[in-house]
């Protein structure tokens, strides 16, 4: 059963995917990690990323010393792979948007793996949301401000959440503090893949 929950403007569906559908979801996303492989982006800081990431669509999501940004390829030189069916219907079912995204950023999770506060404002038109798939262990989410700094909430996502960030909500800070490794079934070797679907252009 689905619970439907909003925190600070976020839209948190709870349980959206099943099972079956999670399992369905990963399979899909071998074919994407094979043809684009995870790779450790570093920040504009030159510090790596505790996350490997890859991405499937029109663009990919990128960052190194030159900063953060779109890119047409994966850095080995190959066009980013399409983005699999399962994901384009959930946004479709639930955004609302008549656009579908040109980026599905795929970020990986090992157990010591992170992701500081950030907001998502790479992209050239903030009136379309973004939308974020859980699969594998539980992550510890943190939602903040439009400015940096001041109160935070968090909760934990599982395995077949789904979250859509829209309107008001677009551009507030938020971040993943921590993971529960080992905590699902979905990843029989542990981790957190999590799925970032976004219109770029």
């Amino acid at each position: 059963m689905v619970n439907r929950i909003n925190l600070r403007g976020f839209d948190i569906y709870k349980g959206y995917l099943d099972a079956a559908a999670q399992a369905d979801l990963i399979g899909a996303l071998r074919g994407v990690l094979k043809a684009a492989p995870l790779f450790s982006p570093t920040t504009r800081f030159g510090k790596q990323m505790s996350v490997r990431m890859t991405s499937a669509g029109e663009y990919g999501w990128y960052s190194d010393a030159s900063g953060y940004r779109y890119e047409r390829r994966h850095p080995s030189g190959v066009d980013w792979p399409p983005i699999p069916d399962q994901v384009l219907q959930i946004w479709r079912d639930l955004t609302g948007a008549h656009r579908d995204p040109q980026c599905c950023l795929v970020n990986y999770y090992g157990e010591d793996a992170r992701m500081g506060m950030h907001q998502d404002r790479d992209e050239a038109d903030f009136s379309y949301p973004v939308l974020s798939i859980s699969l594998g262990d539980d992550g510890l989410f943190r939602i903040g401000n439009e400015d940096r700094g001041g109160r935070t909430e968090s909760l934990w996502l599982a395995s077949g959440d789904v979250v859509v960030m829209g309107g008001p909500a677009r551009l507030l800070h938020h971040g993943v503090d921590r993971i529960r490794f080992g905590s699902s079934r979905v990843m029989p070797k542990g981790g957190r893949i999590n799925l970032t679907c976004r219109v770029v252009d």
